[in-house]
């Protein structure tokens, strides 16, 4: 069967098997390796994407079930050549550790900031409880999750270029 969905805002379509899951079909159907195989039981968390903006464990889901959906992969969360508040967050505070878990951890980032832009050491813990770090870093992704909470608030805070450009005009 063909399935179609929007992936990091590009309309993707190909032929896979009913039974295909939606992170062997990210993998092997659209070349997109960034998602991650962990345990394939929904335990590890590892395979996570957005699924229309929420948190779903990939190996969990059908491929023909996210038919006409957006999907969000790690691939995704950097914008014109520049790192996500997230993904500059866990390259700042040593969030990367090994790296296989943090495609998972920083899309649940993601959504828990679109969410809650302030959340505490505690909110933090919550969201990513259903991913699992095998290097036990917690606390390096916990300071990477509150590192990117303050560049976006900060950066929603700042004056936007156009405000910058009138204001210089009035000098």
């Amino acid at each position: 069967m063909k399935v179609t969905v929007t992936v990091n805002g590009a309309e993707r379509s190909a032929d896979c098997e009913a039974r295909t899951l939606l992170v062997d079909f990210i993998r092997t159907r659209l070349g997109m390796t960034g998602t991650h195989v962990g345990c394939d039981t929904s335990s590890c968390g590892a395979c996570t994407v957005l699924l229309d903006g929420r948190p779903v464990k990939s190996c969990t889901v059908l491929a023909p079930m996210a038919e006409g959906r957006a999907i969000t992969t790690v691939e995704g969360l950097a914008q014109g050549g520049r790192l996500s508040a997230v993904q500059d967050g866990f390259h700042q505070e040593h969030g990367l550790q090994c790296g296989f878990c943090t495609p998972g951890m920083m899309l649940v980032a993601t959504a828990l900031l679109e969410q809650n832009p302030n959340p505490t050491d505690d909110e933090i813990r919550w969201a990513i409880s259903g991913n699992i770090c095998r290097c036990t870093g917690y606390m390096n992704i916990v300071k990477a999750v509150l590192h990117a909470a303050a560049a976006q608030r900060a950066a929603a805070a700042a004056p936007a270029p156009a405000e910058l450009v009138a204001a210089g005009a009035r000098t």
